[in-house]
């Protein structure tokens, strides 16, 4: 009989710390000198990310990088979805806990995932997520995933949209190490989570309609991040 093989990242033990472990606080500032240097990011909007409370800073995804501009977005402490499948190294994997990343099982639905994002969001943290799910390519931002309006709607954090433009050039699906090119970042005003009703309750209609005033928010930095980055 043959042995089921483990699913790397299921089960994992995931505490939304908020403390800046030394950890954390060394590799974050080890990681943010090294993009400064070979990217030089210029950012617009930054004052469009709350310093306190409940936020999901929502970029574009066009690079492996991208994750690695939201440290120039805001001061805060991030938290990240990270695919399931760095995990399959323990010691990574702990190093990836560390640094605020938990798994998530892009291939199916995955309430644990969904579970660790709204605990961060509920102890008033950040949480770094992806509308877009995986990596896209081209100009236009397609209809997004609702996670992010699902999300906000749970927990009332508001949602920031953030347009990454150059970092496609920079390192495109399949390159091996990334060219030392400029990278802009637009980001843009916060977006209120969608209302309850008088019960408490927030129809999906509600959700939907969040999703696609994101999906035109995003998208209107995206244009300006990419015009910037030409």
């Amino acid at each position: 009989m043959a042995v089921k093989e483990a699913i790397p990242g299921k089960g994992v033990a995931f505490e939304p710390d908020p403390r800046w472990s030394p950890t954390y606080r060394v590799l974050r500032g080890i990681f943010h000198a090294l993009m400064a240097i070979w990217f030089r990011p210029k950012v617009t909007g930054k004052e469009h990310v709350p310093t306190a409370g409940r936020v999901i800073l929502a970029p574009v995804h066009r690079s492996n990088l991208d994750f690695g501009f939201a440290p120039f977005c805001s001061g805060r402490k991030l938290f990240f979805m990270a695919k399931h499948q760095l995990w399959r190294h323990p010691a990574f994997g702990r190093l990836l806990l560390d640094l605020g990343a938990f798994p998530v099982h892009r291939d199916a639905p995955d309430r644990e995932s969904m579970r660790n994002a709204e605990e961060v969001l509920r102890r008033d943290q950040l949480l770094v997520l992806f509308p877009e799910g995986a990596r896209q390519s081209g100009p236009m931002v397609a209809e997004l995933l609702e996670g992010a309006a699902f999300l906000a709607a749970r927990t009332g954090a508001v949602i920031v949209p953030v347009g990454i433009g150059g970092s496609e050039v920079a390192m495109p699906k399949g390159a091996k190490f990334p060219k030392p090119l400029r990278v802009h970042v637009v980001i843009g005003e916060p977006i209120a989570p969608p209302e309850r009703s008088e019960a408490g309750r927030v129809a999906r209609s509600r959700v939907h309609q969040a999703t696609e005033e994101l999906r035109v928010s995003l998208q209107a930095v995206y244009d300006e991040a990419r015009a910037a980055s030409r």
